[in-house]
């Protein structure tokens, strides 16, 4: 497990001619449908893209890498070869919409996983045009609030600590060896401290 969800990392070049098929997206939404939903309420449904005609008209609305700010996104040859549109089904929102995010990290974080175990790379956009939705036909009482791309990774994720100044950017080197900065566990842990106890 450990070493799976290393591997895991967020992939925004792919070997856009290697297909995934429909069975395999299936399974990716089996193993997002068995994730924890706050009141039990599962407000999550998916519509899966995996032609190239479907995929080239998802691309041009698409935001990528916000922190590189000189790459427009990954260029033909390197794009997705599959998509899977997280929409919010409101008739079936038991809670808040807040909540039903925090599934939805959830439901996306089993995707990935499931996905690098079949060596299929992906990224999570929440940074897209509203106009993609007007792309299908979609009742009124469904949202659509993620785009997971996925593909066969076409770059290397490098994991590394932060520096001493904390900068969490990501950044590419000379080789096109993506840089993944990390905070450190010492770090992320908060020590101890009990209140004295009142009276």
């Amino acid at each position: 497990m450990q070493e799976i969800i290393a591997k895991t990392r967020t992939f925004r070049r792919f070997v856009e001619k290697e297909p995934i098929s429909t069975a395999i997206l299936h399974e990716l939404i089996d193993l997002a449908r068995l994730a924890g939903s706050a009141r039990n309420g599962q407000p999550w449904q998916y519509l899966l893209a995996n032609t190239p005609e479907m995929c080239a008209r998802i691309f041009p609305h698409l935001g990528w890498a916000g922190y590189l700010t000189d790459w427009k996104g990954p260029v033909e040859g390197e794009r997705p070869s599959s998509y899977i549109l997280c929409l919010l089904n409101r008739n079936w929102l038991r809670g808040s919409e807040g909540e039903a995010q925090f599934d939805l990290g959830i439901a996306s974080q089993n995707i990935l996983l499931g996905a690098m175990s079949k060596r299929i790379g992906g990224c999570r956009i929440a940074s897209f045009n509203p106009k993609l939705a007007e792309l299908f036909v979609l009742p009124d009482h469904l949202q659509l609030s993620l785009v997971i791309a996925l593909g066969k990774p076409r770059e290397t994720v490098i994991i590394e600590d932060c520096r001493d100044d904390g900068d969490i950017r990501y950044w590419r080197d000379e080789h096109g060896g993506h840089h993944v900065p990390k905070r450190t566990l010492k770090s992320c842990l908060v020590p101890l401290q009990l209140r004295p106890a009142a009276g």
